[in-house]
């Protein structure tokens, strides 16, 4: 199929792929992912992993003009759907595996899904995360854990950490839980299209989901779901959605190549992966998936829009949603399901969220401002170039001496983003030089 298999992240010490021939192609392992793997798994996993509600949101069906159903994932017991799959591989394992202990590697909700299951099984293991993971996945993942897992800090993003747990590995006997490039895994993450298309009744057009868009990381859950509908529900269209600064699906699918990205941003930690998984990238090339990308600042702000409605999911949990706005030209009056995969948001990043939501709706923008060094430079600027409604919500200035000007961080947010010609242009007029910052890369990796 053009590239090698490299494992499954079911190896053992022994570097063996546990369950597997010596080998084995990623074409192989795709028969191991069916409907029918999917059912079992969604029988295997009832009564830890629930039932959680597919429901119309009226805001977003409104806004689009479309019947907008969110799969609510983030209600599971560890607000995310990964405890599907996570128990499905676990609970399969004989009991010499499980006495070894477990190893994997997260960015968060995988790795309280392995403890979560450790704990209820009583299985001992060791979990690899990002030093970048939110606190409070750290916390969680400890706290589900209640004694069984360890948890270890390595790297700056998930393919640091899985590498880390590799070498791990080498050294210890243990069973290897990847977080999504596994058959038991997918089958268990797949078991979410199970349920969406059993609780999808709207009448005469039940079980007629014209859309499902599903978040991609290391693209287990569209996988699993996309293998389902792909059987049982061909006609909905399927589509898989990446933050744009992190697209490793889509420039693998875009080069018909499973590739590493050289650079990728972990703000959507559980959607930033340097590599999908060899097993996902062939499943979702054969099965055709097209693949959105959204903009951090817009994901920003589906997670603080969906807050507001009394919703709490996380930055990848969003990604669903955020995609809505590409698709508003062609949704109109159909059904469309987003899965809110998760919603282990930290909040101490929403300050954060909202300086980006607010940069992204383009009512928040920074400036460096030339301040001529003379008494009453700062009052014309205020009388002169700040509109009404304009509000000025940053100002770091420091004169300098044996200079004509002096520059100023100024932070304004409007009323609405109309507002920001205008302002720009009277700027111009009063002759205050002046360089915007909002896609200057350099101030916003050191300023957000």
């Amino acid at each position: 199929m053009g590239y090698e298999t490299k494992g499954t992240g079911n190896e053992t010490r022994s570097g063996k792929d546990e369950g597997s021939h010596a080998g084995e192609t990623a074409l192989a392992r795709m028969k191991l992912v069916s409907p029918q793997s999917i059912i079992l798994a969604h029988h295997k996993i009832q009564g830890v992993a629930l039932r959680t509600p597919l429901k119309r949101n009226e805001v977003l069906s409104e806004r689009y003009g479309a019947n907008i159903y969110l799969k609510h994932e983030n209600e599971q017991p560890i607000r995310s759907y990964k405890l599907r799959g996570a128990f499905n591989l676990i609970s399969g394992l004989s009991e010499e595996e499980k006495k070894r202990g477990i190893v994997a590697a997260s960015a968060g909700n995988h790795s309280q899904a392995v403890a979560y299951t450790c704990n209820h099984l009583r299985i001992k293991g060791t979990i690899f995360m990002p030093k970048t993971t939110p606190l409070q996945k750290v916390a969680n993942t400890e706290r589900f854990g209640n004694g069984n897992v360890k948890v270890i800090l390595e790297g700056d993003n998930f393919d640091a950490a899985y590498a880390a747990s590799k070498r791990f590995l080498e050294e210890n006997a243990g069973v290897y839980v990847h977080p999504f490039n596994d058959p038991r895994v997918i089958s268990g993450q797949g078991s979410v299209a199970k349920e969406i298309l059993e609780d999808f009744t709207t009448g005469p057009g039940a079980n007629e989901i014209d859309y499902l868009l599903v978040p991609i990381g290391g693209g287990g859950l569209i996988s699993g779901v996309g293998t389902y509908f792909n059987s049982m529900s061909p006609k909905t269209k399927v589509l898989g959605v990446e933050p744009k600064e992190a697209p490793a699906m889509h420039d693998s699918l875009a080069a018909d190549s499973l590739i590493s990205l050289d650079k990728f941003s972990s703000f959507v930690d559980g959607a930033a992966v340097k590599q999908v998984g060899v097993l996902t990238f062939s499943i979702a090339r054969e099965l055709g998936y097209k693949v959105l990308l959204v903009p951090e600042g817009r994901v920003c702000s589906a997670v603080i829009d969906l807050y507001r409605q009394g919703i709490v999911a996380e930055p990848a949990g969003a990604l669903s949603v955020a995609a809505l706005e590409d698709l508003k030209d062609e949704i109109n009056g159909k059904n469309v399901v987003c899965i809110l995969s998760g919603g282990n948001n930290d909040f101490d990043r929403l300050p954060e969220m909202r300086e980006r939501s607010m940069m992204h709706d383009g009512v928040k923008h920074y400036f460096i401002v030339e301040f001529p060094q003379r008494p009453g430079a700062l009052r014309e600027f205020l009388d002169s170039a700040l509109g009404p409604t304009d509000d000025i919500s940053r100002f770091e200035y420091t004169k300098k001496t044996s200079a004509e000007t002096g520059p100023a961080l100024v932070g304004i947010t409007f009323r609405k983003q109309e507002d920001f010609e205008p302002f720009v242009k009277r700027m111009k007029d009063v002759g205050f030089t002046h360089v915007h910052l909002n896609n200057n890369e350099l101030f916003l990796k050191y300023f957000l």
